[in-house]
């Protein structure tokens, strides 16, 4: 029988249909009437599967979730899950699962980058020079090598970032939620953040990682990189310790807002590297991705179990009855 998928992805129609097509006849594909969540609401009753939006924008939350009684698996093409309500889904039965691991390699390169371009000064040298300047002495690069780099969040982005850190000499340290085994020191997160001179955050955002690392306890002079979500550091500290000077620098991918507004002061300081949320943006890891989520999709058409789920739900997708019950 033919299962009922609904799009959300920022996409036209028709592209999200193509993309969709290696499915064939098991699916059919529809897109809300518009992108707001009136529109939303409206095509959630006859859903049965949702891919969702990876901009965040189209979430499914405590009430949508009770305006999709035959809902039965959500597949996130993403790895964060911002939004979604992994409890109501959870509650109402419904498996949720991202990509995980997709964009590791794109996002640790990233990260990498720009600890690489803050210790070395390279925008600062850049801008100098196109300006008419020569400022051989004045720049004061550092050498990234040997340096004590702590990663905050420690799943395959994570472990991504520190084998490139590692590899490149530097002494790698990490702190996660649940500890693992791994070649690396596992430190708790006020030590690593106060010993750390470079600090990569790729944990994901909850309620409690809100506001969890705040960059004045870094050492003075360390750089901080963020590939997390905005919300993960603490935002006033983090502009107090870049306005005061006690950061070396800070390399942004992700912001509380996004885009920043003009008025931001992340957008005037000289001591900010900024990114527009492109860190795991590469072809390899866009197919990846597509193929992460069509393998997910045609093993719950098929009832096979999905990869990665995060709420707990078993993940052998089954297809609720036409009254949207259990």
């Amino acid at each position: 029988m033919t299962w009922r998928v609904l799009a959300l992805p920022p996409l036209p129609g028709e592209a999200l249909r193509d993309l969709l097509g290696p499915l064939g006849e098991r699916v059919e594909v529809s897109v809300p009437a518009r992108r707001d969540r009136e529109a939303l609401l409206a095509a959630l009753p006859e859903a049965e599967i949702v891919v969702g939006d990876w901009s965040g924008g189209l979430a499914l939350d405590a009430e949508a979730v009770l305006a999709a009684p035959r809902l039965a698996f959500v597949q996130q093409p993403s790895v964060g899950v911002d939004g979604h309500d992994l409890g109501a889904l959870a509650a109402a039965g419904v498996p949720l699962a991202n990509t995980a691991g997709v964009s590791a390699i794109a996002v640790a390169e990233w990260c990498f980058a720009a600890a690489l371009a803050l210790s070395r000064r390279l925008l600062d040298a850049d801008a100098a020079v196109r300006a008419g300047g020569w400022p051989q002495l004045d720049l004061g690069p550092r050498e990234l090598y040997g340096s004590r780099v702590g990663i905050v969040g420690f799943g395959p982005i994570g472990e991504a970032c520190a084998r490139m850190f590692d590899g490149y000499g530097c002494e790698v340290s990490y702190w996660t939620r649940r500890p693992r085994e791994a070649p690396y020191a596992y430190r708790e997160l006020e030590a690593l953040v106060a010993g750390s001179d470079v600090l990569v955050a790729v944990i994901a955002l909850s309620e409690e990682t809100r506001g969890l690392i705040d960059p004045s306890r870094m050492p003075a002079g360390s750089l901080l990189v963020n590939a997390a979500r905005g919300g993960v550091v603490d935002r006033a500290a983090l502009l107090s310790a870049l306005e005061s000077g006690h950061l070396g620098g800070a390399a942004l991918d992700v912001f509380e807002t996004e885009p920043p507004p003009p008025g931001d002061p992340l957008r005037h300081s000289a001591r900010v590297l900024l990114s527009p949320h492109v860190a795991g943006v590469t072809p390899q890891s866009t197919g990846r991705l597509v193929r992460c989520v069509l393998d997910n999709l045609r093993a719950a058409v098929e009832g096979r179990r999905v990869a990665n789920v995060l709420n707990g739900v078993d993940p052998v997708v089954r297809r609720r009855p036409e009254d949207g019950g259990p």
